[in-house]
């Protein structure tokens, strides 16, 4: 073994141990060494050793306290506690909080490199295990992202070159063309893919709440706040974190991200202490970026850093080649849910699905496709046919409202009416509460998040 490849952290109150240690296992490790817990935890977090030999007695914290400390800051490290007080209960005791071995003092170096030997060769299988089981998980998540276009291709070689690195990722793309996708894929390519995963979607949080949500908050912070509660950078430490409409996000919050960003660290809501994560962050936006930067929406401070690698979804309109794929896809994945037996689609249906232009993209798509499975009926493909028509004869898509009486079918006539009386209810409605939208969407008796998702879809600005 090549002198210095493992990394070895002695945390004992005796000088002499780390010495015998390093004189005996110089020539194959990096020993490194701290002579009390407080120090122990902290260069656990800044050396990042393969492995610790714990003290058991020890002034201050006791070997058990950094056992779970450590534990706590990275549950696979492997920690050997070592004692000159060894019994039963302390071998119980420190094995059933995690630590791989137990070494009574004094100890002969040969025994020492044979235990550090075996939990070395434990931790690297336990390792391979992981790589193979992430592998396959990969490609489960793989297989989602449909598409053999040029664009799709593309799209797949990057989240291949940076899915296994600690770059942080912004995907753009309209809504629909399958960001979460791309961002699991990422997280499931690379070597954090057995840890958290976790999506905070920016737009569907209000702003007063989504900087507890994101940093968490301390015991008596706001009304409320009966007890600490981890945020979600918190839940995600050593995983990934998801943030979706990013350009959502309120500027004073992206002031904080940048920091987590730059130095790991924040602190929460109502606190006093800076706490500490090891989070790959990978961010999304459907916004202009150039726009949103000239707007000052995003901080261009912000989107530089997060802005070290760009994933541009293509929308479905420009891969139109890839829609039999999507298709089949989406047929195969709803027969079986849904327990139907609907063979397929017509070459003139599928066709008609290629020419129309997908405002809605995949998303759009699915929710076709889910819709004629289980009525076993593709007739409504047809509507889209009629709909290219009159785009191509006017030059363009125009909203169903200002085209002429004779042009629209009943049904859509009636849809269209519908949706013109609803964003104006919804905007009565935002407007008697002075954009209070959860008062709103009470006085509108729906859903706080279906109100959001109107808001968004029909453009209602305050």
């Amino acid at each position: 073994m090549r002198k210095e490849s493992v990394k070895v952290l002695v945390i004992d109150d005796d000088p002499k141990v780390p010495w015998i240690l390093s004189e005996g296992l110089g020539e194959n490790y990096q020993i490194i060494s701290a002579r009390n817990g407080v120090e122990g935890i902290q260069m656990v977090t800044k050396e990042k050793p393969e492995l610790v030999l714990l003290d058991i007695k020890m002034p201050g914290l006791s070997g058990m306290e950094v056992l779970d400390k450590v534990k706590t800051i990275d549950g696979n490290l492997d920690v050997i506690m070592l004692s000159g007080h060894g019994d039963t209960q302390n071998v119980v005791e420190s094995i059933r909080r995690g630590a791989s071995e137990f070494i009574n003092k004094p100890f002969n170096i040969e025994e020492v490199e044979i235990h550090i030997r075996t939990a070395l060769e434990k931790n690297r299988l336990k390792k391979e295990v992981t790589r193979l089981k992430s592998k396959l998980e990969a490609k489960s998540a793989y297989d989602t992202l449909i598409g053999d276009s040029p664009q799709m291709l593309a799209v797949k070689n990057v989240i291949e070159q940076v899915a296994d690195s600690e770059l942080t990722v912004l995907i753009l793309g309209e809504s629909g063309t399958g960001k979460e996708i791309v961002a699991r894929m990422l997280h499931a390519l690379s070597s954090r893919a057995q840890k958290p995963f976790t999506k905070v979607n920016c737009a569907a949080i209000p702003r007063e709440l989504l900087e507890a949500e994101l940093f968490g908050y301390e015991k008596g912070a706001f009304t409320g706040a009966v007890k600490n509660k981890p945020g979600r950078f918190e839940v995600a430490s050593t995983g990934t974190i998801f943030l979706d409409e990013i350009g959502d996000m309120p500027l004073e919050l992206q002031s904080k991200l940048l920091q987590v960003l730059e130095q790991n660290e924040f602190i929460r809501v109502g606190g006093l202490q800076t706490v500490r994560v090891d989070v790959r962050i990978v961010c999304a936006t459907n916004k202009n970026v150039e726009e949103a930067l000239q707007k000052g929406i995003i901080r261009e401070d912000l989107f530089y850093r997060l802005n070290e690698i760009t994933i541009q979804l293509p929308p479905l309109r420009e891969k139109s080649e890839d829609i039999p794929l999507l298709v089949d896809h989406f047929l195969q994945r709803y027969r079986i849910l849904y327990e139907r037996d609907f063979l397929g689609l017509s070459p003139q249906a599928l066709k008609a699905l290629k020419e129309y232009s997908w405002p809605g993209n995949v998303r759009q798509l699915e929710n076709l496709i889910k819709q004629i499975v289980v009525r076993n009926d593709e007739s409504m493909v047809f509507e889209l046919s009629e709909r290219i028509a009159t785009e191509t004869s006017s030059g363009g898509p125009e909203p169903p409202s200002s085209r002429a009486e004779g042009e629209l079918s009943l049904k859509r006539r009636i849809s269209a009416l519908v949706t013109q009386e609803e964003k104006k209810v919804i905007s009565e409605a935002l407007r008697r509460t002075n954009w209070n939208r959860r008062k709103a969407a009470k006085l509108l008796e729906i859903s706080y998040r279906s109100l959001l998702y109107k808001i968004k879809d029909y453009g209602i600005v305050s």
